[in-house]
Protein backbone atom coordinates (compact mmCIF):
# COMPACT_ATOMS: atom_id res chain seq x y z
CA UNK A 1 0.00 0.00 0.00
CA UNK A 2 1.34 3.44 -0.83
CA UNK A 3 2.20 6.04 1.77
CA UNK A 4 -0.64 8.26 0.54
CA UNK A 5 -3.08 5.40 1.01
CA UNK A 6 -2.12 4.94 4.65
CA UNK A 7 -1.52 8.51 5.84
CA UNK A 8 -4.24 10.62 4.30
CA UNK A 9 -3.65 14.35 4.24
CA UNK A 10 -5.51 16.25 6.97
CA UNK A 11 -6.92 19.72 6.50
CA UNK A 12 -6.00 20.55 10.10
CA UNK A 13 -2.29 19.70 9.94
CA UNK A 14 0.11 21.90 11.87
CA UNK A 15 1.81 24.62 9.85
CA UNK A 16 4.80 24.63 12.20
CA UNK A 17 5.98 23.12 15.45
CA UNK A 18 7.14 26.36 17.09
CA UNK A 19 4.99 25.74 20.16
CA UNK A 20 7.28 22.86 21.15
CA UNK A 21 10.06 23.63 23.64
CA UNK A 22 13.48 22.08 23.16
CA UNK A 23 15.27 21.35 26.42
CA UNK A 24 17.42 18.56 27.91
CA UNK A 25 15.57 15.67 29.54
CA UNK A 26 17.07 16.52 32.96
CA UNK A 27 15.65 20.06 32.75
CA UNK A 28 12.24 18.67 31.84
CA UNK A 29 12.20 16.21 34.75
CA UNK A 30 13.43 18.92 37.14
CA UNK A 31 10.14 20.76 36.54
CA UNK A 32 8.05 17.77 37.66
CA UNK A 33 7.16 19.49 40.92
CA UNK A 34 5.53 22.38 39.09
CA UNK A 35 3.87 20.65 36.15
CA UNK A 36 1.65 17.58 36.05
CA UNK A 37 2.86 14.96 33.56
CA UNK A 38 1.23 11.83 32.14
CA UNK A 39 3.54 9.68 34.27
CA UNK A 40 2.58 11.46 37.49
CA UNK A 41 -1.09 11.38 36.58
CA UNK A 42 -0.81 7.61 36.03
CA UNK A 43 0.67 7.31 39.53
CA UNK A 44 -2.32 9.21 40.90
CA UNK A 45 -4.86 7.06 39.05
CA UNK A 46 -3.22 3.94 40.52
CA UNK A 47 -2.76 5.22 44.08
CA UNK A 48 -3.22 8.74 45.43
CA UNK A 49 -0.98 8.12 48.43
CA UNK A 50 1.85 6.84 46.24
CA UNK A 51 1.51 9.94 44.06
CA UNK A 52 1.67 12.20 47.12
CA UNK A 53 4.76 10.51 48.56
CA UNK A 54 6.55 10.79 45.22
CA UNK A 55 5.50 14.44 44.98
CA UNK A 56 7.07 15.06 48.41
CA UNK A 57 10.29 13.35 47.31
CA UNK A 58 9.86 10.50 49.79
CA UNK A 59 10.13 7.77 47.14
CA UNK A 60 12.92 7.50 44.58
CA UNK A 61 12.21 5.67 41.36
CA UNK A 62 14.86 3.07 40.44
CA UNK A 63 16.78 3.42 37.20
CA UNK A 64 16.76 -0.12 35.85
CA UNK A 65 19.10 -1.33 33.06
CA UNK A 66 16.10 -1.77 30.76
CA UNK A 67 15.33 1.93 31.17
CA UNK A 68 18.87 2.90 30.15
CA UNK A 69 18.67 0.72 27.04
CA UNK A 70 15.23 2.08 26.13
CA UNK A 71 16.34 5.70 26.48
CA UNK A 72 19.46 5.08 24.42
CA UNK A 73 17.40 3.41 21.67
CA UNK A 74 15.05 6.40 21.66
CA UNK A 75 17.98 8.78 21.18
CA UNK A 76 19.42 6.89 18.22
CA UNK A 77 16.08 6.19 16.52
CA UNK A 78 14.51 9.61 17.08
CA UNK A 79 17.34 12.11 17.54
CA UNK A 80 19.99 10.57 15.30
CA UNK A 81 23.50 9.21 15.53
CA UNK A 82 25.22 12.47 16.49
CA UNK A 83 23.02 12.88 19.57
CA UNK A 84 23.42 9.18 20.40
CA UNK A 85 27.21 9.28 20.33
CA UNK A 86 27.26 12.58 22.23
CA UNK A 87 25.09 11.29 25.06
CA UNK A 88 26.40 7.74 25.53
CA UNK A 89 29.82 6.15 25.96
CA UNK A 90 30.71 2.78 24.48
CA UNK A 91 33.23 0.02 24.99
CA UNK A 92 35.78 0.45 27.74
CA UNK A 93 39.49 0.05 28.49
CA UNK A 94 41.50 -2.99 27.48
CA UNK A 95 43.53 -5.10 29.87
CA UNK A 96 47.16 -4.58 28.75
CA UNK A 97 48.06 -8.10 29.85
CA UNK A 98 45.46 -9.83 27.70
CA UNK A 99 44.56 -7.22 25.11
CA UNK A 100 40.92 -7.91 25.91
CA UNK A 101 38.39 -5.48 27.42
CA UNK A 102 38.15 -5.36 31.20
CA UNK A 103 34.96 -6.89 32.58
CA UNK A 104 32.20 -4.46 33.44
CA UNK A 105 32.49 -5.37 37.15
CA UNK A 106 36.23 -4.71 37.42
CA UNK A 107 37.62 -1.67 39.20
CA UNK A 108 39.39 -0.53 36.00
CA UNK A 109 36.13 -0.54 34.05
CA UNK A 110 34.19 1.20 36.82
CA UNK A 111 36.79 3.97 37.07
CA UNK A 112 36.74 4.41 33.30
CA UNK A 113 32.92 4.51 33.24
CA UNK A 114 32.76 7.15 35.99
CA UNK A 115 35.28 9.30 34.10
CA UNK A 116 33.04 9.40 30.99
CA UNK A 117 30.46 11.62 32.69
CA UNK A 118 27.60 9.95 30.81
CA UNK A 119 25.88 6.56 30.68
CA UNK A 120 28.02 3.71 29.38
CA UNK A 121 26.57 1.04 27.11
CA UNK A 122 28.03 -2.44 27.00
CA UNK A 123 28.96 -3.94 23.64
CA UNK A 124 25.89 -6.18 23.79
CA UNK A 125 23.62 -3.21 24.51
CA UNK A 126 25.14 -1.18 21.68
CA UNK A 127 24.65 -4.06 19.22
CA UNK A 128 21.02 -4.47 20.29
CA UNK A 129 20.32 -0.74 19.95
CA UNK A 130 21.73 -0.76 16.42
CA UNK A 131 19.44 -3.70 15.65
CA UNK A 132 16.42 -1.82 17.02
CA UNK A 133 17.31 1.17 14.86
CA UNK A 134 17.59 -1.05 11.78
CA UNK A 135 14.25 -2.72 12.54
CA UNK A 136 12.42 0.62 12.78
CA UNK A 137 14.09 1.96 9.64
CA UNK A 138 13.20 -1.26 7.86
CA UNK A 139 9.46 -0.82 8.49
CA UNK A 140 8.08 1.37 5.72
CA UNK A 141 5.27 2.96 7.77
CA UNK A 142 7.48 3.62 10.80
CA UNK A 143 10.08 5.16 8.53
CA UNK A 144 7.48 7.41 6.91
CA UNK A 145 6.14 8.59 10.28
CA UNK A 146 9.66 9.54 11.40
CA UNK A 147 10.75 11.07 8.09
CA UNK A 148 9.64 14.58 9.09
CA UNK A 149 8.97 16.25 12.40
CA UNK A 150 10.56 16.98 15.76
CA UNK A 151 11.88 14.63 18.43
CA UNK A 152 11.51 15.06 22.19
CA UNK A 153 9.61 18.34 21.98
CA UNK A 154 8.05 19.60 25.20
CA UNK A 155 4.57 21.10 25.36
CA UNK A 156 3.49 23.09 28.44
CA UNK A 157 0.02 24.46 28.94
CA UNK A 158 -2.86 24.59 31.37
CA UNK A 159 -5.16 21.59 31.20
CA UNK A 160 -8.20 21.28 33.44
CA UNK A 161 -6.92 24.41 35.23
CA UNK A 162 -3.61 22.78 36.20
CA UNK A 163 -0.16 23.50 34.72
CA UNK A 164 0.81 20.40 32.74
CA UNK A 165 3.69 19.24 30.60
CA UNK A 166 4.45 16.44 28.17
CA UNK A 167 7.60 15.37 26.36
CA UNK A 168 6.54 13.91 23.02
CA UNK A 169 8.71 11.24 21.42
CA UNK A 170 7.89 12.62 17.98
CA UNK A 171 5.50 15.09 16.41
CA UNK A 172 4.93 14.98 12.68
CA UNK A 173 3.31 18.18 11.32
CA UNK A 174 1.03 16.18 9.04
CA UNK A 175 0.52 12.78 10.67
CA UNK A 176 0.40 13.83 14.33
CA UNK A 177 1.80 12.38 17.56
CA UNK A 178 4.09 9.37 17.32
CA UNK A 179 5.22 7.39 20.37
CA UNK A 180 8.02 4.81 20.33
CA UNK A 181 8.03 1.78 22.61
CA UNK A 182 10.51 -1.06 23.02
CA UNK A 183 8.95 -4.33 24.09
CA UNK A 184 9.63 -8.03 24.60
CA UNK A 185 7.04 -9.36 22.17
CA UNK A 186 4.85 -7.52 19.65
CA UNK A 187 2.12 -10.10 20.18
CA UNK A 188 1.69 -8.71 23.70
CA UNK A 189 1.72 -5.05 22.68
CA UNK A 190 -2.01 -4.50 23.00
CA UNK A 191 -1.93 -6.16 26.43
CA UNK A 192 1.07 -4.00 27.41
CA UNK A 193 -0.83 -0.92 26.27
CA UNK A 194 -3.50 -1.70 28.86
CA UNK A 195 -1.06 -2.73 31.60
CA UNK A 196 1.17 0.33 31.24
CA UNK A 197 -1.62 2.80 30.36
CA UNK A 198 -0.13 3.78 27.00
CA UNK A 199 -3.49 5.04 25.75
CA UNK A 200 -3.94 7.32 28.75
CA UNK A 201 -0.41 8.66 28.23
CA UNK A 202 -1.06 9.40 24.56
CA UNK A 203 -4.50 10.88 25.25
CA UNK A 204 -2.82 13.23 27.75
CA UNK A 205 -0.26 14.32 25.12
CA UNK A 206 -2.98 14.83 22.54
CA UNK A 207 -4.98 16.98 24.95
CA UNK A 208 -1.98 19.19 25.71
CA UNK A 209 -1.24 19.68 22.01
CA UNK A 210 -4.91 20.49 21.40
CA UNK A 211 -4.81 23.09 24.15
CA UNK A 212 -1.62 24.61 22.72
CA UNK A 213 -2.60 24.60 19.04
CA UNK A 214 -6.37 24.14 18.73
CA UNK A 215 -5.75 20.97 16.69
CA UNK A 216 -6.80 17.45 17.72
CA UNK A 217 -4.18 15.22 16.12
CA UNK A 218 -4.02 11.56 15.14
CA UNK A 219 -1.89 9.36 17.38
CA UNK A 220 0.43 6.54 16.29
CA UNK A 221 2.45 4.03 18.27
CA UNK A 222 5.61 2.37 16.95
CA UNK A 223 6.80 -0.68 18.87
CA UNK A 224 9.95 -2.73 18.31
CA UNK A 225 11.00 -5.99 19.96
CA UNK A 226 14.16 -6.18 22.08
CA UNK A 227 14.66 -9.85 21.23
CA UNK A 228 14.69 -11.89 18.05
CA UNK A 229 13.18 -11.64 15.55
CA UNK A 230 13.24 -7.90 16.41
CA UNK A 231 9.91 -7.20 14.74
CA UNK A 232 8.63 -3.66 14.40
CA UNK A 233 4.95 -2.75 14.23
CA UNK A 234 2.89 0.41 13.85
CA UNK A 235 -0.55 1.08 15.34
CA UNK A 236 -2.89 4.00 14.88
CA UNK A 237 -4.65 4.56 18.19
CA UNK A 238 -8.43 4.57 17.80
CA UNK A 239 -10.39 7.76 18.37
CA UNK A 240 -12.90 6.01 20.63
CA UNK A 241 -10.31 4.66 23.09
CA UNK A 242 -8.47 7.99 23.09
CA UNK A 243 -11.75 9.69 24.01
CA UNK A 244 -12.38 7.23 26.85
CA UNK A 245 -8.82 7.69 28.15
CA UNK A 246 -9.16 11.48 27.90
CA UNK A 247 -12.30 11.35 30.03
CA UNK A 248 -10.51 9.13 32.58
CA UNK A 249 -7.60 11.59 32.70
CA UNK A 250 -9.87 14.59 33.20
CA UNK A 251 -11.82 12.86 35.97
CA UNK A 252 -8.53 11.93 37.66
CA UNK A 253 -7.32 15.54 37.47
CA UNK A 254 -10.55 16.68 39.17
CA UNK A 255 -9.98 14.11 41.94
CA UNK A 256 -6.38 15.30 42.25
CA UNK A 257 -7.53 18.88 42.76
CA UNK A 258 -9.90 17.70 45.49
CA UNK A 259 -7.13 15.72 47.22
CA UNK A 260 -4.92 18.79 47.21
CA UNK A 261 -7.69 21.02 48.57
CA UNK A 262 -8.48 18.58 51.37
CA UNK A 263 -4.91 17.32 51.86
CA UNK A 264 -6.37 13.82 51.85
CA UNK A 265 -4.63 11.04 49.91
CA UNK A 266 -6.63 7.79 50.02
CA UNK A 267 -5.08 4.38 49.44
CA UNK A 268 -8.27 2.81 48.10
CA UNK A 269 -8.30 0.36 51.04
CA UNK A 270 -9.86 2.52 53.76
CA UNK A 271 -13.01 0.38 53.97
CA UNK A 272 -13.44 -3.33 54.75
CA UNK A 273 -13.60 -5.39 51.56
CA UNK A 274 -15.26 -8.75 50.98
CA UNK A 275 -13.02 -11.62 49.93
CA UNK A 276 -15.40 -14.10 48.32
CA UNK A 277 -13.41 -15.95 45.67
CA UNK A 278 -11.45 -19.21 45.88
Amino acid sequence: MSKAGVFKRRSGSLENLDFLIQEPADDYHAKAGKYLSSHRLADFRRNALLFHKKELGLIEEPDRPAYVLGRAAHVLILEGRDAYEENYAFGGPNNPKTGLPFGTRTKAFQEWAEAQGKPVLSDDQAVLIESLYAAVQGHCHARDLLAEGQAEGVVRTEYQDLPCQGRLDWLHPEHGIVDLKTCENLDWLEMDARSYCYIHQLAFYRSLVARATGETLPVYLIAVEKREPLRCGVWRVGEEVLGIAQKDNEQAIERLKTCRQQDHWPTGYEEIKILDCI
